[in-house]
Parts: structure tokens; sequence; C-alpha cells
């Protein structure tokens, strides 16, 4: 970016980001190092082992061999190499793919892929193989640029301390899945697990970095020039994720989110899994049915990408000239398909694209101008004129960057560390806790659940199960804003109020997401779960006793719940005073 400003930090510090794709993966890194005073350059790691002859790519495959004793055997293109298939037959390897997939939240939205996801290897987790493959894409940078700088070796010793890491995730990653890659970079030896090493740590959602991406490389500058909106359409392997920003200055350095971020299980590899599915259909009974699987990954690396007209035959070239049967349209070696039945194995991707930018669009207070395409799934042609034909004639601009659509995330990540174009953002759920309400003899939705009233401490006449909404879905939250409520717990003795802990619930429905005030969660109950718990050390708190109407003794502690989204990071604090002082406790989700 030609107009970034000198670095102003105080120390010299090096930035590492990394996209752990479902398919292929990235590793970028600012090689010029954060100088104080110099302009910071972000630059890939262009050079991976069994790679080294691509020249310039920034990309590899997303797999990693295990053999039988859960040791890594081979990663990225280490792992695709020619004969490896037959040393991980001899050795009796397994293949972990589509593992970061494994991570996903365990949302309605997501439980129809559960059957398409290859299972994991034996004996592994899926934080244990992020965290095998975060060790190896670390490795791979550090020893890009040992070879690259002058006194690498000590570069890095001395950087170590201030190395800094950005890791992306889909849009639809919540905390939960924030924590498990939190620690897989533990367990990989990015950070050390202490307060300082988790501060080196930050996440970005893939919508916001490919933002970044877009800004950096001046993609943006004439749809912001009319003041309009741009849709980010972040398409990989996995996932599709869309996200709606405008801008918010004339400096083009100030953006906001305009609606919450959606996220779709619907990339590339579902087109993948629809021809797969459609293959094993046409070719059943058949002396074929046995490379459905080969012919499928034929498919994935040729067709599937030159595919453009669903006018025209395609065809997907698999075998010898041996390999014949006109009944099934194989000649040569080569099976012929209609292009509307390739069409089908796009469709539901191109629908969901389709149908979450109109959404997007609607739900946008500033129209939109122009939307960009980036991500592996962006080189799809078809995908593209899909795209363009929908929206073009809406007076919607659909561009994609020239090349290097795969590496948006990861050299976006970098600029989201310097350069902070974000200010606002827009909440994704409704944050809250469960709590209880002085019940109410006169309210018809009172009476109706007055099996769950209980007579409180102090006395009063309470009821429970309802939703204390602290952030709800859809508000617009500045970097450094914070919503926070009041609560009171009580106890027969002080001794039980020492700590307090809360569990954070997100409501995931559509029926009550924008009340602020409280709801009956039974009302939609399947769409609550608890996102974490956050706890509070009030052992030093001065407690007082109090007195029922019944004259019995109890204690009581009040106390804030305060939620922020930060840095694309829902964190959540308890807080309280102790003698004058507010005292605050809390981690991220």
């Amino acid at each position: 970016m030609a107009n970034r400003p000198p670095y102003s930090g105080p120390h010299r510090k090096l930035v590492l980001a990394f996209d752990v794709g479902t398919t292929f993966s990235v590793a970028d890194n600012s090689t010029s190092i954060l100088d104080p005073g110099e302009i910071p350059e972000i630059r890939g790691v262009t050079r991976f082992p069994a790679q080294e002859h691509v020249g310039g790519d920034s990309k590899i495959p997303t797999v990693i061999y295990y053999d039988k004793e859960g040791n890594v055997r081979a990663v990225g293109a280490e792992a695709m190499r020619d004969g490896i298939e037959d040393e991980a037959e001899d050795g009796e390897w397994t293949k972990a793919e589509w593992f970061k997939l494994h991570l996903r939240p365990k949302t309605q939205s997501a439980a129809h892929i559960t059957q398409k996801i290859p299972p994991l290897p034996q004996g592994k987790a899926a934080i244990e193989v992020f965290a095998d493959f975060l060790r190896y894409l670390h490795k791979c940078a550090r020893t890009y640029i040992e070879e690259t700088h002058a006194n690498g070796v000590d570069l890095l010793k001395s950087l170590e301390p201030r190395t800094y890491f950005v890791l992306t995730h889909p849009n639809g990653w919540e905390g939960g899945q924030q924590s498990l890659m939190r620690k897989a970079a533990v367990m990989a030896g990015l950070i050390p697990d202490t307060q300082s090493g988790q501060e080196r740590l930050s996440f970005v959602t893939e919508g916001e970095a490919s933002l970044h991406y877009c800004i950096q490389s001046g993609l943006t500058n004439e749809a912001m020039k009319s003041g309009k909106g741009v849709l980010i359409v972040d398409a990989g392997g996995g996932t599709i994720d869309i996200s709606a920003y405008r801008q918010t200055s004339q400096d083009a350095k100030s953006f906001e989110e305009m609606a919450p971020p959606q996220c779709h299980f619907q990339g590339s590899i579902f087109v993948t899994n629809n021809a797969n599915t459609y293959l094993g259909d046409l070719l059943k009974g058949s002396r074929f049915i046995g490379d459905v699987p080969y012919i499928t990954r034929c498919f994935d690396r040729t067709t599937k990408l030159r595919f453009r007209s669903a006018d025209e035959a395609q065809y997907i070239k698999f075998g010898t000239l041996k390999d014949r049967d006109p009944k099934l349209n194989i000649r040569s070696g080569q099976l012929k398909l209609n292009g509307t039945d390739v069409a089908s194995f796009f469709e539901p991707s191109v629908q969901c694209v389709v149908k979450s930018i109109e959404e997007q669009s609607e739900a946008s207070r500033t129209p939109i101008a122009s939307i960009f395409l980036v991500g592996g799934f962006a080189a799809s042609e078809w995908l593209y004129t899909k795209l363009k034909d929908t929206f073009s004639p809406r007076g919607l601009n659909v561009s994609r960057p020239d090349s290097h659509t795969n590496k948006a995330v990861a050299e976006g990540a970098v600029s989201f560390y310097i350069d902070h174009f974000v200010g606002a953002r827009v909440s994704k759920l409704s944050y809250g806790v469960p709590v209880s309400i002085p019940f109410q003899p006169s309210n018809p939705e009172h009476l109706v659940r007055s099996y769950n009233k209980y007579e409180s401490l102090s006395g009063r006449t309470m009821i429970t199960g309802l939703f204390n909404s602290i952030l709800p879905k859809g508000t617009k939250v500045a970097e450094y804003e914070e919503f926070r409520h009041s609560f009171h717990r009580q106890a027969h003795d002080a001794e039980s109020l020492d700590s307090v802990t809360v569990g954070i619930t997100c409501y995931r429905g559509q029926n009550y997401s924008q009340k602020t005030d409280n709801w009956f969660m039974d009302e939609d109950q399947s769409k609550f779960s608890v996102l974490c718990h956050v706890s509070g050390d009030t052992s030093s708190y001065s407690f007082s006793p109090r007195f029922s109407r019944r004259r019995q003794r109890y204690y009581e502690i009040q106390f804030d719940i305060i939620l922020s989204l930060g840095l694309t990071e829902l964190k959540a604090q308890i807080a309280w005073i102790e003698d004058g002082v507010e005292k605050r406790q809390g981690r991220p989700t």
C-alpha cells in the first residue's frame, strides 16, 4: 500500500499470519519486519518443501500423513508428491485432510456436512492435527526468513519474544473455535501459555482479512468514491464468507461492517462432493465403479476449474486409450458429461452465494456498489460468470483480483494487524446470560410458567428461565465499545461468594434477536447455547450481612458482566467494586 504510514511502535517486531484453509493454506509474513519509523511491507512465504519448483506460489495443500504411531510423516506439498500414496499404503499411514472443518461450530446450519467430512486419523483430535499443521507453517516461515534475510537466524532469535501471530478463520467461527485455535497455537509452540504469550495471538475473520487485501491492493478505491458499500465474497474450499462494509471517512482508512457477516458450508469441496455422488450413480455396476474416487479427483483438478458453459459437453480424462464404454460415454480414457449435469454440481453453491449477497445487500444501511470475489473458489469461471450475469444487470460491479486470489486472506490478515482499517463491527448473534426476575402475578407469561417461580433469600418471589440480552444481534459495535449489565448473587454465607462464575450464552435464532429486554428461553430453547464461562475472584469483596423479610441472614454481591467485540473477538469480563475501585477479570470467549 503506497500511502501506508511508517510503523510507530516503540519496538521492532515480526508479524506472521497463517491462513489454514480447508484444502489449501497460506503463510504470510512482514518480511521487512516492523521497524519503528519504517513503512511496513507485506510479503508472502513463497518457498515450501517439495514445492521449490513452483516459483512464487504461496499456497500448499492442507494435508498431513501420520504413521501408525501417530507421528507426522508428510505435510503440505510433501504429502502430494509422486509415489506418496504407495509409500503411505506400505507404511500404513493415515491421511488427514479437511480437518479444519472438524473445528466448526456444531450448529444446525453446519449439521448437513457431518457425513461429508473425512474422519480424523484414529487417536487424533482436530486440535492436535491443527497444531501439527501450524507447527509446519511456522517452521516453513522461519526457514524462509532465515534464507532470505541477512543474518536471518540471529534476526529470528532476537525477535522471538516479539513475534506476533494472526490466525484467520471463517466468519461463522465463534469464541469456542477461537479458544481451540489458541490451544493449538500453544501446542504448536507459536506462543507460550502465559498472559503475555496470549497477547501475541490475534484472530481475524476471513471476510475482514479479504477486505484489507482489497483495500491495500487499491481495489476498493472506485467503489468508495460514490460513498456506497462493498461486499466481500471469500469463496474457499470449505466455506463461503460474505461481509458488507462501507467507508466512514474520506481518507479511505476507516471502514465499518454494515450487517452481520455470513458463513456457509458451500465451498468448492462440496461441488466435488456433488460430482462424486453423480459419478457413483452413473458408474454403478460397471467395471469403472472402483475408479470413482480417482475420476472425482481428476474432475476436481481439471474439469471443475475449466467449466464455463452448460451448453457444451465436458470431459474428465482419467484413463488410457483402452478405457472405453460407449454406453457410459467413456472413450479413450475420457468420460463425457453433459454441461447441464456439471452445472448442477455447482448449483447449490451458486444459489447460496446469490441468496447471501441479496440478504447482505438488504440488511446493509448503505447501498452496495461492488462485489469482490476472492478465495480459491473465485478462480472458477462458472461461479464468477454466474454472479456477473445475476448482479451486473442490477447495477452491481462484480470483480476479482487479477491473480493470487488464494492468498488474499493471508496477506489481508497481516494488513489487518498493521493497518487496522475496520473500526466497527456488527454482532452476529445475541449475547447475554440466563437470569431470574421478580414474578408478576398479573403477567400471563409468568402465570403459565409458575412452576419456575421460587423465593429468593431476600424473600422476593422470582421466576427463572429468562435470557438477558446484553449485546443484541445486529448491533454496531465500535472497537473499544463495551456493553454491560448489572447482576447480583445471593448466598447463606459469605464464603460461598468468594468466586463468581457466569455462563455467557448466545441466541442463534431470529424470533427475538433484536430484543434488548428479558424473554423466556423456552420459546426457542434449541437456539440457545453456552459460549464460555467467565469467573471472578471475589474473596476480598467486603460483605455486610443482609436480612430477609423473615429476618433470615444472607449475603449478596453486586457485579457487572461486560461484553465487547474488540478485534473480531468477543471478550467477556466480570467486574465488581472493591474498596471503591473497580476490579475486572475475564478473557476472550
